[in-house]
């Protein structure tokens, strides 16, 4: 964390462009408390915008003066025309006292706020370390403000993580601000290509019979969907025979390459049936060989049976995202602009496994429901982020690319200080210490407290 956010807090830090905005600047350290009735120069300096002369080190865009008050605040007025970071130097004299940064967006970001989640792990109910209720708490203890449980063929554990959250139809709950997406890992009969259901109303892996779904509670509908509302179940066979019938209209060489296909369009059907988010995951895992040969991502990606494409996840050696995102890249040259996601595709959710932090999304949303992060995404409104090392790498378009690069460094390092104890507390309540509710009661709302002070976007 930068080190004058130990120090001092500048709110709001994200405003719209073209307005008038109150900037409120204050110590949160006694050594550096501004003197009340102290008149303070302020230098705001524009990252982006032209000027004569503008070089390195060629001075400053604007100057003004501002008046600490009676609290030690410095409250300053501020208008800024141009989309993006500006600096907010505070002088005492000749003397700097501190560096502040701020970002300015454009109107059509007005009511959008930044959630950042993963969209693909794991839990003990299929090949994952721990339990639902743990890895929840764990990611929000990391500062992730929503998850899906996407097991294997499974639908229920992420049921199973909201029932102990209480996590209502509206996806509010009374003792948290997480929010846990259902979805699964999809595997069907005669398809190897890996599939995310998020957010779907019913279980895609349930609507095949025999399947892992029903090792909690056979058919119930209560367990394979969000309302108790889902289409009826086929047998195997049955389903075999309508994906033979539907692979025999597409053109491709291999009867393996038809029937995959066949089952994705179909699955990225019920998908958009349930109102969820089709997840393309992972195309450059190496197990061994290519999970998919390339011949065949490249037609799957063109042919599009999915809503969004996990450009990094999984793995930390260069050929899975590194390929995956030069493989984007050259996509979009190629006219394929596709919405991105980042994914920890994570099996174990504590540090003793080296890739339960690997990457993220931060989506740009009007709020943190599942309905809102699947219009989001679905918009383009998605950053995947890269923490394989300290030094962090975003993939997406390149205006929403700066923007969460000013949020890494000025937003969640102070965000996920608050999401600590609220995580912590999560996995004592789900393990039945009886004063973890009340604590986690008293601290939910910091977040969202914090953002409505931090960000003035409405």
């Amino acid at each position: 964390m930068r080190r004058e956010l130990y120090y001092f807090e500048i709110s709001p830090i994200c405003f719209l462009t073209d307005r008038e905005v109150c900037l409120h600047i204050r110590a949160l350290n006694g050594k550096y408390s501004f003197e009340s009735g102290k008149k303070y120069t302020i230098k705001i300096l524009e990252v982006s915008v032209a000027q004569e002369s503008r070089f390195t080190g060629s001075g400053y865009t604007r100057e003004c003066f501002a008046e600490s008050d009676e609290n030690g605040v410095i409250n300053l007025t501020v208008s800024c025309r141009c989309e993006g970071m500006y600096f907010i130097k505070v002088y005492d004299e000749d003397r700097i006292i501190c560096t502040l940064r701020v970002y300015a967006l454009d109107n059509d970001m007005k009511g959008l706020y930044p959630y950042r989640g993963d969209f693909h792990m794991h839990t003990c109910r299929s090949d994952g370390s721990e339990d639902p209720f743990t890895v929840v708490g764990n990611y929000r203890e990391a500062g992730y403000d929503f998850t899906i449980i996407s097991d294997h063929g499974r639908y229920y554990p992420s049921l199973q993580a909201r029932k102990k959250f209480r996590i209502g139809p509206d996806d509010s709950s009374p003792i948290t601000d997480m929010l846990i997406i259902p979805g699964e890992e999809v595997h069907l009969p005669l398809n190897d290509v890996h599939y995310i259901n998020c957010g779907g109303q019913f279980s895609i892996n349930a609507l095949v019979t025999p399947n892992a779904n029903q090792e909690l509670a056979g058919d119930c509908p209560s367990w394979r969907s969000l309302s108790g509302n889902c289409p009826p179940v086929m047998t195997r066979e049955d389903f075999i025979n309508m994906i033979r019938e539907r692979a025999e209209i597409i053109d491709r060489p291999l009867e393996s390459e038809r029937l995959s296909m066949a089952v994705s369009e179909w699955t990225y059907e019920k998908v958009a049936e349930g109102g969820g988010l089709g997840i393309f995951p992972h195309p450059y895992w190496l197990c061994e060989t290519m999970q998919l040969s390339e011949d065949y991502v490249y037609y799957f990606y063109k042919r599009k049976p999915f809503d969004a494409f996990e450009v990094l996840g999984g793995e930390s050696y260069y050929q899975h995202n590194g390929f995956q995102t030069s493989f984007y890249y050259e996509n979009r040259e190629a006219g394929f602009k596709y919405p991105v996601v980042g994914s920890t595709d994570s099996h174990g959710s504590t540090d003793m496994n080296g890739n339960s932090r690997i990457c993220s999304t931060i989506v740009f949303s009007t709020g943190n429901t599942t309905a809102e992060i699947i219009d989001a995404v679905k918009g383009g409104r998605s950053v995947a982020v890269d923490t394989i090392s300290a030094e962090y790498r975003l993939v997406g378009d390149f205006r929403y690319v700066k923007y969460a690069s000013f949020l890494m460094e000025e937003w969640y390092p102070l965000h996920d200080r608050l999401c600590v104890p609220q995580g912590f507390y999560m996995r004592e309540f789900a393990n039945g210490n009886s004063d973890a509710e009340g604590i986690l009661v008293s601290l939910k709302g910091q977040v969202p407290k914090m953002e409505k002070r931090l960000f003035e976007l409405d």
